[in-house]
C-alpha cells in the first residue's frame, strides 16, 4: 500500500514528494502570515472571515496546481478554460465557496492527469486546512459586544454626561455615527461597545432608557465583526 502510494503518479513529470511537501506547507504558513496581517491592518466596516479563510487556503491551492502542471502549456490552458466554465455557470458570493470550488477542481485535475498521490496528498492537506479553520474560528475578531442606537434629544454639547454613564459599563466605546434629524430636534447615534462585564448588558441599557434626553434606545448583540 505504502509503495502504490509514493509511486501514484503517472503522469508525464515525476512528482518531487519533498518538494511537494515543502511547498505546502510554506504556501500554508505564508498564507497565515498574510491573513494575521490583513486582520491586523483592516479598518473598514466589510470584514470577512470568509475572506480570511481563503487567503490561507488560496496559497495552498496555487502550489498544488503549479505542482500538477509541471511546466506543462496544454494543462493550463485547460485549467483556464475549466474556471472560465465554472465562472460562467455560477456566482459564488461567499470567497470560501469559491475557494472550495477550486478545490475540487484541482483533485479532479490531479486525477485526470494521472497524478493520483497528488490528487489524495492533496484532497488530505486542503480538507485538514478546512476542518482547521472551523474548529479554530481562525478570522473571528472581538472588537465590540453591543451596536447602541440611540436617539438623542438634548444639545450636542451635552453628549459627554451620555458618555460618562456609558464609561462605568464599558472598557472601549466608538461612535460609529452621528446624525442629525433634518427639521426635527435631536440627533441619532450609534455606539459600538466592549462592555466590562457583558452578563450586565441589560442594567446600562436601563440606565441610558431612563436617562434625560434620551427617547429611543435599541441594541443589537454583535459576537463578531465578520459579514457587516
Amino acid at each position: 500500500m505504502t509503495d502504490w502510494f509514493l509511486n501514484g503518479d503517472y503522469g508525464t513529470v515525476p512528482t518531487n514528494y519533498p518538494a511537494l511537501i515543502i511547498s505546502v506547507l510554506l504556501a500554508f504558513v505564508c498564507g497565515h502570515v498574510i491573513a494575521w496581517t490583513y486582520m491586523f491592518t483592516h479598518t473598514g466596516l466589510s470584514y470577512s472571515r470568509s475572506y480570511v479563510n481563503s487567503l490561507i487556503l488560496m496559497p495552498v491551492i496555487v502550489a498544488l496546481v503549479m505542482m500538477i502542471l509541471a511546466n506543462n502549456l496544454v494543462l493550463a490552458f485547460g485549467l483556464m478554460g475549466i474556471f472560465a466554465m465554472v465562472r460562467f455557470r455560477s456566482t459564488l458570493r461567499d470567497p470560501l465557496d469559491t475557494t472550495y470550488v477550486l478545490s475540487v477542481i484541482v483533485v479532479g485535475l490531479a486525477c485526470g492527469t494521472l497524478k493520483f498521490t497528488s490528487a489524495i496528498a492533496g484532497c488530505l492537506a486542503m480538507s485538514g486546512i478546512m476542518v482547521y479553520l472551523r474548529m479554530t474560528s481562525f478570522g473571528t475578531r472581538y472588537r465590540y459586544d453591543v451596536i447602541l442606537n440611540v436617539q438623542w434629544m438634548r444639545p450636542a454639547l451635552e453628549l459627554p454626561e451620555l458618555l460618562r454613564l456609558l464609561q462605568r459599563h464599558c472598557r472601549a466605546i466608538q461612535c460609529a455615527s452621528q446624525r442629525s434629524n433634518d427639521g426635527f430636534d435631536g440627533m441619532d447615534l450609534s455606539y459600538r461597545l466592549l462592555l466590562r462585564d457583558p452578563a450586565r448588558s441589560h442594567e446600562m441599557m436601563e440606565e441610558v432608557r431612563t436617562f434625560t434626553g434620551v427617547a429611543r434606545v435599541t441594541s443589537l448583540q454583535a459576537e463578531d465583526e465578520s459579514e457587516l
